[in-house]
């Protein structure tokens, strides 16, 4: 059991706000803010460069952190600027040619879809969604069907999606990928650090992440996971820099050998230090632990949120996450958040634009509010939220 008194003592945002919003971004825990202003005190008192080969050592623990949340090795894990970045790094990757086709489903996050029709228009790729099975989120047998018969390019899934408690099958997909010699990307953003995530199992060639949502790190840093296989077949970013690669002679390069052929040269390094802290903070608190408490405090609120008025909750599939979708058609999501607010909880919209595909088979023509809750959250704090709502709706 989590010693909820230990870890909201770490956590001085929770003496300000009731925080309901790790989905978007969490409460950083003190030993994250402490390694984030110690760097900065550091860049101040010796110079920028000077802190960074200073604390070298210390610098490379986010390596071996990340690896550790996502059972691999250092070498395969870069440090980027966010999920999205990640992303489009590893899509940078891939050598489209015209008619390629990206698989994927139709619970994918909006800046993925958009970038897949950014090569849609400009390389001529063919964007193909496998089917769901009935509210229970992908159906692999469709995945299996599609990636025999249209021999994909790319098999694209996210994971956790920001619009739905859904979790989806990554493991099921990446062994069909496996078998079938398929490139597959793996967007984790949401998943990570509420949820045990292992790439062993997986099978993924990339996966992708940010620092700031559920492992409570810092704005501004992300992750990319590249699988041995990838870096093997020397596959490297589009635009790659100095990091990256060695200029060797006047017209070629060598890459970098390990996943850091992904990064670019410049790095917020107190940021980079500060989410090494985060990662291992999760690792200490246990994201098994971790899992365990956010399903129960999402079972309590779904089963207390589903008797307001005039509510549906969109979430769906065989297992649910800690994301909460709330649609109301006689209260709208901003009215909501602000009587959230009034009351200091924090909590977020997701609007119909983040994912059309699934809002319209839902028949969700408007915004909804979406609850995220953590594990640092107590049974008072979900007590109050309902107990705003309710008052809201009469």
């Amino acid at each position: 059991m989590l010693d909820l008194t230990s870890l909201r003592a770490d956590t001085p945002g929770v003496q300000h706000v009731s925080h309901f919003n790790n989905a978007g971004a969490s409460l950083m825990p003190q030993p994250v803010i402490d390694a984030i202003t110690r760097h900065i005190n550091l860049e101040a008192e010796i110079g920028g460069y000077e802190a960074a080969e200073a604390q070298k050592e210390a610098i490379q623990g986010f390596y071996t952190a990340t690896a550790d949340l996502l059972n691999t090795t250092a070498d395969h894990i870069a440090a980027t600027a966010n999920a999205t970045d990640s992303y489009a790094r590893a899509l940078s990757s891939i050598p489209f040619r015209e008619r390629d086709v990206i698989l994927t489903t139709t619970n994918d996050y909006v800046s993925n879809q958009i970038a897949f029709l950014s090569l849609q228009k400009r390389f001529g790729i063919k964007i193909v969604r496998a089917a769901d099975e009935g509210n229970r989120g992908v159906s692999v047998d469709d995945m299996a069907d599609k990636i025999k018969s249209l021999h994909p390019r790319l098999v694209a899934v996210t994971h956790v999606p920001t619009n739905s408690g859904l979790v989806q099958p990554v493991e099921a997909i990446g062994q069909l990928c496996q078998e079938h010699d398929v490139l597959y990307l793996v967007d984790a953003c949401q998943s990570v650090g509420q949820l045990p995530v292992d790439v062993s199992r997986i099978h993924c060639d990339f996966l992708t992440a940010t620092c700031r949502k559920f492992l409570r790190g810092p704005r501004g840093m992300g992750f990319l996971y590249v699988s041995e296989k990838t870096l093997a077949a020397n596959m490297s970013p589009l635009f790659i820099d100095l990091h990256g690669a060695e200029w060797a002679s006047v017209d070629a390069y060598r890459l970098e050998p390990t996943a850091k052929r992904f990064e670019d040269w410049e790095f917020p390094y107190a940021l980079v230090l500060g989410a090494a802290e985060a990662h291992r903070y999760a690792l200490k608190v246990g994201l098994d632990a971790i899992a365990e408490r956010n399903a129960a405090l999402c079972a309590t609120l779904r089963t207390e949120l589903a008797q307001l008025p005039g509510v549906r909750l969109l979430d769906e599939g065989a297992q649910l996450s800690s994301i909460i979708i709330l649609y109301s058609e006689q209260k709208s999501a901003a009215d909501l958040k602000s009587a959230l607010s009034a009351r200091k909880i924090n909590t977020s919209i997701s609007t119909h634009g983040a994912a059309i595909l699934d809002y319209d088979r839902k028949g969700m023509k408007t915004a909804a509010l979406r609850i995220s809750p953590h594990y640092f959250n107590t049974d008072d704090e979900v007590a109050l939220l309902i107990d705003t709502l309710h008052h809201a709706f009469k």
